[in-house]
């Protein structure tokens, strides 16, 4: 099962992780939480890897349709969203939404699917990248 939304960025870490930020705030997200796991792993475990942010974007509309639907779906919410460098390109993946209807079951949840997944597919649209 594939779960996830992937473009592939030739570029700059830091001026894509930027870039995402602009591109899913013009899709109506914020960034709730960044996990920086990079610096995280070497912190915590002295192991070295490569350029690795996991960003939480949450579109409060699309989110609380969601909780209305299924009070437990806040265990797949946010949207999560990594940049990570991947050689000389930079990949960014947003979990699929459609995720959210497979797992619950709730086909109630569709529509708010769809929704996210047509502004996230805006946003990694924007990027300019390669789709996967």
């Amino acid at each position: 099962m594939n779960y996830s939304r992937t473009v592939h960025v030739d570029g700059d870490f830091a001026q894509t992780v930027t870039a995402v930020r602009e591109a899913l705030a013009e899709q109506g997200f914020g960034i709730l939480t960044e996990i920086d796991v990079q610096a995280t792993l070497k912190e915590k475990l002295g192991h070295e890897m490569e350029n690795y942010l996991i960003l939480g974007a949450c579109n409060p509309p699309l989110a609380h349709r969601a909780i209305e639907v299924d009070r437990s779906i806040g265990l797949l919410l946010p949207c999560n969203v990594v940049v990570r460098s991947e050689g000389e390109r930079v990949t960014v993946q947003a979990l699929d939404p459609d995720t959210m209807v497979t797992l619950t079951g709730q086909d109630a949840l569709e529509p708010v699917a769809e929704e996210v997944a047509r502004r996230l597919d805006a946003a990694l649209s924007a990027l300019n990248g390669v789709k996967e």
